[in-house]
């Protein structure tokens, strides 16, 4: 069971005319979310590089629920919470220092086979480690 933070502070750069964080920066956030997860998992990333796979985002939704702006120190918390044949879920949460959930978001990724450029399934050691790190979306809210 995992579930990775990252914290970060909103800079101006992160703004758009309206003062607060452009609706694309969420996506940078998450992705940063996700690289932290995974480097916490390295052998699993070496293990998909070495037999040709790669994991692929294939679709994103977001739910934005609060504006955040300049100063703001935010936690992003990242973690698989279902993994199916061919695909997985990982759910995202940007909440404010205050508490407040900012966004969240769920995030489904495939297996790659990079060799034949399709989808595979998600079996073995692999499936066995994304199952073992997978949370429930209620242990979100519990942090």
């Amino acid at each position: 069971m995992s579930i990775t933070n990252v914290g970060l502070r909103v800079r101006g750069y992160h703004l758009d005319g309206y003062g607060h964080v452009n609706n694309a920066r969420y996506l940078e956030f998450m992705e940063e979310g996700r690289w932290a997860f995974f480097d916490e998992h390295p052998r699993l990333i070496k293990q998909l590089h070495q037999g040709g796979q790669a994991f692929v985002v294939v679709n994103l939704n977001i739910d934005y629920r609060a504006a955040a702006v300049q100063g703001d120190d935010l936690r992003v918390s990242t973690g698989i919470v279902e993994v199916g044949e061919r695909s997985a879920i990982c759910h995202h949460r940007i909440v404010r220092q205050d508490g407040t959930l900012v966004a969240q978001a769920d995030l489904t990724f495939v297996l790659l086979d990079m060799q034949a450029n399709k989808a595979a399934a998600i079996e073995g050691d692999v499936r066995e480690v994304l199952k073992r790190l997978a949370v429930t979306k209620e242990a979100f809210s519990a942090q």
